[in-house]
């Protein structure tokens, strides 16, 4: 009984492992990495809010590129602005291993066209830590490389 339900076991786990696919191209890079430092955490006596280290204070204002997929934010078929991230908008961001994944909000210097696929950007990072609601993570100027 006990090597059957052994072998029921080990039939059951190689067949899930099996059935997972990779529903997209992981963009994580050294960059992206860098951005999604930022945790939360008590900054004064019940007021939470965002802590950038210091590895990732030392992109704001610099130039970077970044791979990722367009998260529109309206209806459209070109954007000027959008988020942008490292799973596409047909991900689940919630699932799968580690934290929700960072996003940084675009703005480019012209529109491009939606697509499903992966797009390299490069721009100015800005860190907005001013605590209010806006994003905290602006790749401004932006073009498509």
């Amino acid at each position: 009984m006990k090597t059957l339900a052994l072998s029921t076991a080990l039939y059951l786990s190689v067949n899930v492992v099996a059935a997972q696919v990779k529903v997209h191209t992981d963009m994580r890079t050294p960059t992206w990495n860098i951005i999604g430092l930022r945790y939360d955490a008590e900054i004064s006596p019940g007021k939470w809010g965002s802590v950038f280290p210091p590895a990732l204070k030392a992109l704001n204002n610099k130039v970077i590129e970044l791979p990722g997929y367009i998260i529109p934010v309206k209806v459209g078929a070109k954007f000027k602005e959008f988020m942008f991230s490292i799973v596409p908008v047909a991900s689940c961001p919630y699932c799968g291993a580690g934290d929700i994944p960072s996003m940084v909000q675009v703005k480019m210097l012209s529109a491009i066209p939606i697509t499903e696929k992966p797009v390299k950007l490069k721009g100015k990072f800005v860190i907005n830590d001013s605590g209010d609601d806006r994003s905290e993570f602006f790749l401004l100027d932006a073009k498509q490389l």
